[in-house]
């Protein structure tokens, strides 16, 4: 190992880096600690236990609007011209929330958030990129420099790899858990984001159970599942005879879970129409059934989800700005599968243990075969889908090949032995589940959304999705 910065010692035989005159011990993720490249060191100490990331920081080096550089002092920096990010700009050319930049173990990647004019990666427009030490950012009509600096930020880990129902043993859900174990208890407004499929629902149970709330209702709405013109007596009720078909008075969701939470899911699906409604609500704390004329208070806790990235949506016009900051008093985001493939095997017995399966019963079923299969696995549908493909081993006793939809690409060559026809059948077949795969993630699982952005009918994308197993 190299030298490490002053103040600490370095170990060439056990690889850990031990701070002069603290008890802290770190375990480098990386080979050297002044290599730019070294993003993050896992730390255990009496104050409880973190994750070190990488300072880095942004120059501006080119561009009309000055801004004063920027260092980090988290994991996550969002830029744009709201004064709510982390790095605001003044560019007119800059959205409201243009790109975010967050540091992992794998190093610091820029994402663009929708952006009007785009993020360029050293001068390539990029939806998502790996910066490295030096690289150029162009937001709007600003040019920044990236640079890995000296230090390190901390981000606070769970000692605990569960939740509630939730299990997690990488950093990324340690890091969930450790915010989690802070705002249950409280009846903060919390908005969850994430894939389909990453247990964002048991987020916002386990929410309620460790809060006060715990003995009151917990009430589910998914707003995607209601038709828009139902959505409004679904959320406040109604009153007798207030449309054709009220034939009795009906209570909300949120009259419902008075004295508990109330989940609203996909909260992304909500029409811009019911958004201002909504906000009334969370901002008086009383609803007003239709055909009613009389508010009635009401003693609620919302925790939202979504699988949208809101601050596009805010960006695109399409969710209130000043609903989302209402919502999002607590901000948090369920990783996938795909980024913590450490928590599989884990994961697997945990959820091999809730099927029924007994310890002796697990270990016979979680063989080196299965863990291949299950590490080969991309899982698009995330925990769900792993669920799925155990339940399937359960019932049958055996370890199952993985679908198409489960397993990482595989390349292809046309064989010049088939005829033209098979031949153009094959590649069609390849060209139609990568497209279909890379345009339902683009759009964060939203099928409408890929579509209408596709220029294909809705029910023709699923037919897609299902012959190819991806749904």
């Amino acid at each position: 190992m190299s030298a490490a910065p002053s103040g600490f010692r370095a170990s060439e035989h056990n690889r850990t880096v031990e701070r002069a005159g603290s008890a802290t011990l770190c375990r480098v993720t990386k080979s050297t600690w002044d290599d730019p490249d070294a993003w993050t060191v896992e730390a255990t100490s009496a104050g409880g236990f973190g994750l070190e990331v990488r300072r880095f920081g942004l120059t501006m080096v080119g561009g009309k609007h000055q801004v004063e550089p920027y260092e980090s002092t988290s994991a996550t920096c969002t830029i744009g011209v709201h004064d709510r990010n982390d790095f605001v700009l003044t560019d007119p050319t800059v959205s409201r929330f243009h790109a975010e930049i967050e540091v992992s173990p794998r190093g610091a990647r820029l994402r663009d958030l929708d952006s009007r004019n785009g993020s360029f990666v050293d001068g390539v427009r990029v939806d998502s990129a790996w910066l490295g030490h030096g690289s150029t950012v162009r937001i709007g009509k600003t040019l920044l420099r990236f640079d890995a600096l000296g230090g390190m930020n901390r981000v606070a880990l769970s000692s605990s790899d569960m939740f509630g129902t939730l299990f997690g043993a990488s950093a990324a859900m340690r890091a969930v858990f450790a915010v989690l174990e802070r705002v249950a208890p409280s009846d903060a407004t919390v908005l969850i984001e994430g894939e389909t499929g990453t247990g964002k629902e048991e987020v916002a149970s386990s929410i309620h159970t460790h809060s006060r709330r715990a003995p009151g209702p917990f009430i589910t709405l998914d707003c995607g599942a209601i038709p828009p013109n139902l959505l409004e007596t679904e959320l406040f009720g109604h009153e007798k005879g207030a449309f054709t078909g009220a034939i009795n008075d009906r209570e909300g969701v949120f009259e419902a879970a008075h004295g508990g939470t109330l989940f609203l899911d996909e909260l992304g699906e909500l029409p811009l129409t019911m958004q201002p409604a909504l906000l009334r609500v969370l901002e008086r704390g009383e609803v007003r059934r239709v055909g009613d004329t009389a508010a009635r208070a009401v003693n609620v806790r919302v925790v939202a989800a979504t699988n949208r990235d809101l601050r596009k949506e805010v960006t695109a016009g399409r969710f209130r700005e000043d609903l989302y900051y209402r919502l999002a008093v607590f901000h948090l985001r369920v990783p996938p599968l795909r980024e913590r493939p450490e928590d599989i095997i884990g994961l697997t017995k945990v959820l091999l243990a809730r099927m029924g399966q007994r310890p002796a019963q697990i270990d016979e079923l979680v063989t080196a075969e299965l863990r291949t299969v299950l590490q080969s696995g991309r899982w698009p549908g995330n925990v769900r889908e792993l669920r799925n493909y155990l339940s399937r081993c359960v019932v049958l006793g055996e370890v199952l090949p993985l679908t198409p939809a489960d397993e990482e690409p595989r390349t292809w060559q046309v064989d010049p032995e088939k005829p033209y026809t098979e031949a153009r059948n094959v590649a069609l077949a390849h060209f139609e589940r990568d497209y279909v795969a890379a345009l339902l993630k683009h759009h964060s699982g939203n099928v409408s959304a890929a579509a209408r952005a596709a220029g294909m009918a809705r029910p023709y994308l699923h037919r897609l999705l299902r012959r190819h197993g991806l749904r």
